[in-house]
């Protein structure tokens, strides 16, 4: 799969099958979000990487939008570091940017996938910080439900020549 491929047909998938996403994937998906350009060459970002049943399905009722992970095998959490980029704003979009990439490539390995806001919603990020115990320094951005596929998607047309501003 090249990358516009890629790009033009992931969907957000929120129906999974029962399949546990091996290690190997995992380590595959974040070294993708490792990966994603930062601000300064930071790579202020940790990754919450979330397995256990329990977990999951507690995440699903803290998360207004978040029900598919009562049934998904994998979350992640992506986190801006405060102790090594002050910065919020340049944390958020480095977490944006690498929450893109894990999207991309859990599409490219066959899973289905959903990026579920957290910041700039403050109850949402303080409620995720607390129930993970998650330290100070770090600012949950975005929550990330992994599987694989038990749906297929329509592709809709995104592209708008009336959005584009030529000069």
């Amino acid at each position: 799969m090249n990358t516009i491929e890629a790009i033009l047909n992931r969907r957000s998938i929120r129906k999974y099958t029962d399949k546990p996403v091996d290690k190997e994937v995992i380590l595959q998906l974040l070294k993708a979000g490792m990966y994603a350009p930062t601000a300064r060459n930071s790579c202020a970002w940790q990754f919450v990487v979330i397995q256990k049943r329990e977990i999951l399905d507690h995440l699903s009722q803290l998360h207004p939008y978040g029900k598919m992970l009562n049934q998904a095998p994998l979350a992640i959490v992506v986190c801006g570091d405060r102790n090594i980029d002050k910065e919020e704003g340049y944390l958020t979009i480095n977490c944006a940017a690498a929450t893109q990439n894990i999207l991309l490539a859990a599409h490219e390995l066959g899973l289905g996938s959903v990026w579920l806001g957290l910041y700039p919603r403050t109850d949402r990020m303080k409620d995720i910080s607390e129930f993970l115990q998650l330290p100070d320094h770090l600012m949950p951005v975005s929550l990330i439900s992994i599987g694989y596929s038990a749906e297929q998607r329509p592709f809709p047309e995104r592209f708008e020549l009336g959005k584009i501003i030529w000069k």
